[in-house]
Protein backbone atom coordinates (compact mmCIF):
# COMPACT_ATOMS: atom_id res chain seq x y z
CA UNK A 1 0.00 0.00 0.00
CA UNK A 2 1.37 3.39 -1.00
CA UNK A 3 1.42 6.25 1.54
CA UNK A 4 -0.15 9.56 0.50
CA UNK A 5 2.36 12.27 -0.47
CA UNK A 6 3.53 14.73 2.17
CA UNK A 7 1.67 18.02 1.82
CA UNK A 8 2.35 21.49 3.16
CA UNK A 9 0.75 22.50 6.42
CA UNK A 10 -1.33 25.68 6.79
CA UNK A 11 -0.07 28.54 8.95
CA UNK A 12 -2.99 29.58 11.19
CA UNK A 13 -1.37 32.34 13.24
CA UNK A 14 1.96 33.60 14.47
CA UNK A 15 2.91 35.74 17.44
CA UNK A 16 6.25 37.07 18.62
CA UNK A 17 7.70 35.06 21.49
CA UNK A 18 11.11 36.72 22.00
CA UNK A 19 13.52 39.21 20.43
CA UNK A 20 17.25 38.62 20.84
CA UNK A 21 18.76 41.41 18.68
CA UNK A 22 20.19 39.14 15.96
CA UNK A 23 17.13 36.89 15.73
CA UNK A 24 13.55 36.65 16.90
CA UNK A 25 11.53 33.65 18.02
CA UNK A 26 7.94 33.29 16.83
CA UNK A 27 5.28 30.97 18.20
CA UNK A 28 3.47 29.67 15.14
CA UNK A 29 0.34 27.56 14.97
CA UNK A 30 0.19 25.23 11.95
CA UNK A 31 -2.65 23.00 10.82
CA UNK A 32 -1.67 19.57 9.56
CA UNK A 33 -3.53 18.39 6.41
CA UNK A 34 -5.51 15.96 8.61
CA UNK A 35 -6.98 18.96 10.50
CA UNK A 36 -4.95 18.77 13.73
CA UNK A 37 -3.19 21.94 14.99
CA UNK A 38 0.34 22.09 16.38
CA UNK A 39 2.46 24.90 17.89
CA UNK A 40 6.02 25.38 16.69
CA UNK A 41 8.70 27.85 17.70
CA UNK A 42 10.49 29.28 14.68
CA UNK A 43 13.70 31.30 14.74
CA UNK A 44 13.30 34.29 12.42
CA UNK A 45 16.72 35.47 11.33
CA UNK A 46 18.19 37.52 8.50
CA UNK A 47 20.06 35.63 5.83
CA UNK A 48 23.79 35.06 6.31
CA UNK A 49 26.80 34.88 4.01
CA UNK A 50 29.95 32.78 4.09
CA UNK A 51 32.88 33.65 1.84
CA UNK A 52 35.70 31.30 0.85
CA UNK A 53 38.51 33.70 -0.12
CA UNK A 54 41.37 32.43 -2.30
CA UNK A 55 44.45 34.52 -3.13
CA UNK A 56 46.08 34.57 -6.59
CA UNK A 57 48.70 32.21 -5.12
CA UNK A 58 46.03 29.65 -4.24
CA UNK A 59 46.02 30.30 -0.50
CA UNK A 60 42.73 30.26 1.43
CA UNK A 61 42.11 33.13 3.84
CA UNK A 62 40.63 31.72 7.05
CA UNK A 63 39.81 33.38 10.35
CA UNK A 64 40.17 32.43 13.98
CA UNK A 65 37.59 33.84 16.35
CA UNK A 66 36.15 33.14 19.75
CA UNK A 67 32.55 31.91 19.72
CA UNK A 68 30.22 32.22 22.71
CA UNK A 69 28.19 29.11 21.83
CA UNK A 70 31.17 26.80 22.26
CA UNK A 71 33.23 29.16 24.45
CA UNK A 72 36.30 28.51 22.34
CA UNK A 73 38.34 29.85 19.46
CA UNK A 74 37.30 28.27 16.16
CA UNK A 75 38.55 28.37 12.58
CA UNK A 76 36.02 29.61 10.06
CA UNK A 77 35.69 31.46 6.77
CA UNK A 78 34.65 35.14 6.83
CA UNK A 79 30.93 35.71 7.01
CA UNK A 80 28.04 37.36 8.75
CA UNK A 81 24.55 38.75 8.55
CA UNK A 82 23.07 40.27 5.39
CA UNK A 83 21.93 43.74 6.41
CA UNK A 84 18.32 44.80 5.68
CA UNK A 85 17.99 45.72 2.00
CA UNK A 86 21.52 44.51 1.24
CA UNK A 87 22.28 42.17 -1.63
CA UNK A 88 24.00 38.93 -0.46
CA UNK A 89 26.94 39.53 -2.86
CA UNK A 90 27.48 43.01 -1.41
CA UNK A 91 27.28 41.52 2.10
CA UNK A 92 29.90 38.93 1.14
CA UNK A 93 32.35 41.60 -0.09
CA UNK A 94 31.65 43.75 2.99
CA UNK A 95 32.14 40.91 5.48
CA UNK A 96 35.34 39.81 3.73
CA UNK A 97 36.79 43.32 3.99
CA UNK A 98 35.58 43.91 7.55
CA UNK A 99 36.89 40.63 8.95
CA UNK A 100 40.12 40.20 6.95
CA UNK A 101 41.06 43.43 5.17
CA UNK A 102 40.98 41.52 1.85
CA UNK A 103 38.99 42.41 -1.26
CA UNK A 104 38.02 39.93 -3.97
CA UNK A 105 38.98 40.10 -7.60
CA UNK A 106 35.71 38.32 -8.36
CA UNK A 107 32.87 36.89 -6.31
CA UNK A 108 31.08 33.77 -7.49
CA UNK A 109 27.80 32.73 -5.91
CA UNK A 110 27.89 29.02 -5.09
CA UNK A 111 24.26 28.92 -4.00
CA UNK A 112 22.24 29.19 -0.82
CA UNK A 113 21.61 26.54 1.80
CA UNK A 114 19.19 26.27 4.72
CA UNK A 115 21.09 26.16 8.06
CA UNK A 116 18.33 24.31 9.94
CA UNK A 117 14.87 24.25 8.30
CA UNK A 118 13.36 22.46 11.29
CA UNK A 119 13.57 25.62 13.41
CA UNK A 120 15.00 28.46 11.28
CA UNK A 121 13.64 30.42 8.33
CA UNK A 122 16.84 31.92 6.91
CA UNK A 123 19.40 30.94 4.28
CA UNK A 124 23.18 30.97 4.12
CA UNK A 125 24.51 32.38 0.83
CA UNK A 126 27.91 30.91 -0.06
CA UNK A 127 30.46 32.73 -2.21
CA UNK A 128 33.84 31.90 -3.65
CA UNK A 129 36.06 34.99 -3.69
CA UNK A 130 38.86 34.61 -6.23
CA UNK A 131 42.08 36.60 -6.55
CA UNK A 132 41.75 38.13 -3.10
CA UNK A 133 44.32 40.77 -2.15
CA UNK A 134 44.89 42.64 1.07
CA UNK A 135 43.30 46.06 0.81
CA UNK A 136 43.90 47.43 4.30
CA UNK A 137 43.30 46.46 7.90
CA UNK A 138 40.19 44.63 9.08
CA UNK A 139 37.41 46.76 10.60
CA UNK A 140 36.03 44.59 13.38
CA UNK A 141 32.83 45.20 15.30
CA UNK A 142 33.09 45.63 19.07
CA UNK A 143 31.79 42.08 19.62
CA UNK A 144 34.42 40.56 17.30
CA UNK A 145 37.95 39.38 18.03
CA UNK A 146 39.25 37.94 14.76
CA UNK A 147 42.63 36.93 13.37
CA UNK A 148 42.89 36.33 9.61
CA UNK A 149 45.50 33.90 8.31
CA UNK A 150 46.30 32.13 5.06
CA UNK A 151 46.85 28.43 4.36
CA UNK A 152 47.60 26.61 1.12
CA UNK A 153 44.45 25.15 -0.40
CA UNK A 154 45.74 21.59 0.04
CA UNK A 155 46.13 22.14 3.82
CA UNK A 156 42.44 22.96 4.32
CA UNK A 157 41.58 19.25 4.08
CA UNK A 158 44.07 18.47 6.87
CA UNK A 159 42.43 21.11 9.11
CA UNK A 160 39.07 19.45 8.48
CA UNK A 161 40.36 15.90 9.13
CA UNK A 162 42.06 16.99 12.36
CA UNK A 163 38.84 18.57 13.62
CA UNK A 164 40.37 22.06 13.70
CA UNK A 165 37.59 23.13 11.32
CA UNK A 166 34.34 21.65 12.64
CA UNK A 167 31.71 24.35 12.03
CA UNK A 168 29.03 22.64 9.90
CA UNK A 169 28.19 25.67 7.76
CA UNK A 170 31.88 26.39 7.14
CA UNK A 171 32.38 22.76 6.11
CA UNK A 172 29.52 23.13 3.60
CA UNK A 173 31.00 26.36 2.21
CA UNK A 174 34.46 24.81 1.87
CA UNK A 175 33.01 21.75 0.14
CA UNK A 176 31.09 23.93 -2.31
CA UNK A 177 34.22 25.99 -3.00
CA UNK A 178 36.41 22.91 -3.52
CA UNK A 179 33.91 21.62 -6.07
CA UNK A 180 33.86 24.97 -7.93
CA UNK A 181 37.65 25.15 -7.94
CA UNK A 182 37.91 21.55 -9.19
CA UNK A 183 35.55 22.40 -12.06
CA UNK A 184 37.98 25.16 -13.07
CA UNK A 185 40.62 22.50 -13.76
CA UNK A 186 38.47 20.20 -15.89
Amino acid sequence: MREPPVRSWTRIREEPAADYRIFQVARTLFRKPDGRDFDFYVIRSPDWVNVVPVTPEGRVVLIRQWRAGTDRVVIEVPGGIVDPGEDPEAAAARELAEETGFRPGTLQSLGAIRPNPAIQDNRLHVFLARDCVRNGPPHLEDREDIEAFEVPLDQVEALIRSGDIDHALVLCALSMARQALAEDHR
